[in-house]
């Protein structure tokens, strides 16, 4: 599945078009949240590797549960209402445009070399940040 940010200025239907000038083996289908990519291996990665292009901090990958049409998952089968899982992706399509906007303003999240090292907390400031914690807890 390729979901995308709200924050994303790339609309699903044109990240189906890229899809589909691709002409990769993938099977696309367009939904409200992005794509949802079918296929072999290699044609899933090549196409995801291509439309992630168009907004790397916007266009999110997840691997779907079950293949398209499988009855365990299958609305028909189950006389209609939301997809099962859906809930759950609408839970975490609302953070994304928190980690896109981390995923622009970090500049290279893997290069540790240049990330500043942080002093250790001294044990007498964790005590003062528990006891102030728990007069807050206490009043209110």
């Amino acid at each position: 599945m390729v979901v995308l940010a709200e924050s994303s200025p790339i609309l699903p239907s044109e990240l189906a078009l890229r899809a589909y000038e691709l002409s990769t083996d993938a099977v696309v289908k367009e939904t409200c949240y992005g794509l949802i990519v079918t296929g072999s291996e290699q044609a899933v990665n090549e196409t995801i590797e291509e439309l992630r292009k168009l907004d790397p901090s916007g266009i999110f990958v997840k691997d779907r549960g079950f293949p398209p049409g499988d009855s365990r998952r299958c609305r028909a089968v189950r006389g209609g209402g939301p997809r099962p899982g859906f809930h759950q992706l609408e839970k975490e399509s609302a953070i994304l445009p928190s980690i896109s906007y981390g995923l622009e303003t970090i500049e290279d999240p893997l290069d540790v070399k240049h990330q500043k090292k942080r002093d250790k907390l001294k044990i007498d400031r964790f005590i003062e940040i528990i006891e102030e914690q728990s007069k807050e807890d206490v009043n209110g």
